[in-house]
């Protein structure tokens, strides 16, 4: 499959959207050759930032900058600008409600060579949590570029989560996201499939291996986790009775969190996690056998899914 770089998509739309809006800051942690916010750097050096290596002032200086009326938006690697800045998010931006545009990139363990130290397997829980935030997971680039363009137009605080690397495509280049809006992706009666970020392409071709074994998987891409996509999620379970939760995260308190606390209230169906299963990454192995070591593969995901069916 084609594979594009979702933090390169992120940089290229930052650029274009900072041509149509005047008041966009971005801000960095010494990683904008990473990030690619040295592209708005390039384009736009008065309206960038460079704070270092200080996640926390790097969240306090956009908190004043979106105070003062421009729309800010801090770049780092997300276990450190989630990990070290989010006392500072709590505070600063998530308790005030500010329209601040936070990037976390190289999450999951998409920067496998940099050791467990630099994985991220906990962001989402700790951004879901906080009021007033969106927390969103695009699948591609596209995704990415998309929901770059549309948080930027939103009011308040939000949380954009991307990887390391090209990840394959799923989406043509002029897609356009909703918030707060799931994607089905495909249509099934067996099980729900839903997924977030580079898992969308992992349970696609899940759901294709599913096909050729007689089950109809029934594919959603939940990339917004804050405020979830309840009608889809509730369509979900009363169409195929079971559900399957894909992320390249922590299952306690990720996807499958919001998922299972929201259908165990309302229609409670049978949900198998697939995700981080409460470990830490690893050193020195690349990103694809990290993936294929914690089981984020779609083999992994069609037996998941064939044992949910069952407990139907």
């Amino acid at each position: 499959m084609e594979q594009k770089s979702q933090v390169e998509y992120f940089g290229r739309t930052l650029v274009e959207q900072g041509e149509i809006y005047p008041d966009i800051v971005a801000l960095d942690a010494d990683v904008s050759a990473s990030t690619k916010t040295s592209y708005f750097q390039d384009r736009f050096p008065d309206r960038f930032i460079e704070v270092g290596i200080s996640e926390q002032d790097l969240i306090g200086i956009s908190a004043g900058l979106a105070l003062s009326g421009k729309r800010p938006v801090p770049a780092a690697f997300t276990n450190f600008i989630v990990g070290r800045g989010w006392e500072q998010i709590y505070n600063s931006v998530a308790r005030q409600n500010l329209n601040v545009l936070i990037v976390g990139t190289h999450s999951g363990l998409s920067p496998a060579a940099d050791g467990e130290s630099h994985q991220c397997i906990g962001d989402i829980a700790l951004m879901r949590v906080l009021p007033n935030m969106k927390v969103v997971v695009p699948a591609d680039a596209s995704a990415t570029a998309a929901a770059t363009k549309s948080l930027l137009r939103s009011s308040g605080p939000s949380y954009l989560r991307l990887v390391r690397g090209s990840v394959p495509v799923v989406y043509p280049d002029e897609y356009e996201i909703k918030i707060g809006k799931a994607e089905v992706i495909q249509e099934g009666s067996d099980v729900s499939i839903i997924a977030a970020g580079h898992m969308v392409s992992i349970s696609i071709n899940a759901a294709n291996i599913l096909k050729e074994k007689g089950f109809a998987a029934k594919v959603i891409d939940m990339h917004t986790i804050k405020p979830l996509d309840i009608e889809a999620l509730t369509r979900a379970a009363k169409e195929t009775g079971a559900v399957v939760t894909v992320e390249e995260h922590s299952v306690i308190g990720g996807l499958g969190g919001a998922v299972s606390e929201f259908l165990s209230e309302t229609n409670p169906v049978p949900v198998k996690k697939i995700g981080m299963q409460d470990r830490f990454g690893q050193s020195s192995r690349s990103y694809q056998a990290l993936l294929e070591e914690y089981g984020l593969t779609s083999e992994a995901v069609v037996k998941a899914a064939e044992s949910v069916v069952k407990k139907r």
